[in-house]
C-alpha cells in the first residue's frame, strides 16, 4: 500500500510538472502557466473535505482520482486564462479582459463540472453495478476536487494572473527607467 501511494505520488508530482511544461511551451512564458496551476490546491482540498464528509479513506482509487483531477481542473483554469491573453492581444487591459473571459467563459466551465460531476453520482453513491467499492474513493475525489476548484478557479486564478501581469509590468517599467538613466 505504501509502495503504491508513493508511487502515485510521483505520478501526481511528474504530471504537474509535464503539465507546467506543456503550457510554458504553449503561453511562450513561464508566467499564465504559474497562475493556472493556482487551481491545483483548492482540487486538493475539495477532494479531501469530500472523502471526509463522505466516510471514505484515502485509498489507492481516491490518488488514482486526484492524479485525473490534476487534468481536469487545469483544463477550467486554462479555457479562462486563454480567453484573457487573447483579449489582452487585443488591446484589453489586464482587468478588463478577466472581466470579459469570466463572462464568456463561465458557462463552458461551468457545463464542463457539472456533467463531470453528473456523471460521476452513481459511482459516488454506490449504485449497483457501478463498481462500488474500488470507484466509490475516486468519484468522490473527483467530485469534491472539481466542485471546489472550479468556484476557486473563477476567483483565485483571475486575482493571482491580475497579481503576476501587475508585477511584471512593475518589473519592465523598472528595468526600462535603468535602461534609460544608465544612457
Amino acid at each position: 500500500m505504501n509502495d503504491s501511494f508513493s508511487q502515485l505520488g510521483l505520478a501526481m508530482l511528474a504530471a504537474i510538472a509535464i503539465v507546467y511544461f506543456v503550457l510554458v511551451v504553449t503561453f511562450g512564458g513561464g508566467l499564465a502557466p504559474f497562475a493556472i496551476l493556482f487551481s491545483l490546491p483548492f482540487a486538493i482540498i475539495g477532494s479531501l473535505i469530500a472523502l471526509l464528509i463522505s466516510g471514505e479513506t484515502i485509498s489507492v482509487s481516491s490518488m488514482i482520482g486526484a492524479l485525473m483531477l490534476i487534468g481536469i481542473v487545469i483544463t477550467n483554469a486554462v479555457v479562462l486564462i486563454d480567453r484573457v491573453i487573447h483579449k489582452e492581444k487585443e488591446g484589453l487591459p489586464t482587468r478588463q479582459a478577466l472581466l470579459e473571459a469570466a463572462g464568456t467563459r463561465l458557462r463552458p466551465i461551468l457545463m464542463t463540472a457539472i456533467a463531470t460531476i453528473c456523471a460521476l453520482i452513481p459511482l459516488a453513491v454506490g449504485m449497483e453495478g457501478s463498481g462500488g467499492l474500488i470507484s466509490k474513493g475516486l468519484a468522490v475525489t473527483v467530485i469534491g476536487g472539481i466542485a471546489s476548484s472550479t468556484i476557486l478557479t473563477l476567483v483565485i486564478v483571475p486575482i493571482v494572473y491580475e497579481t503576476l501581469m501587475k508585477l511584471r509590468h512593475k518589473r519592465k517599467t523598472k528595468k526600462a527607467e535603468k535602461i534609460t538613466l544608465d544612457q
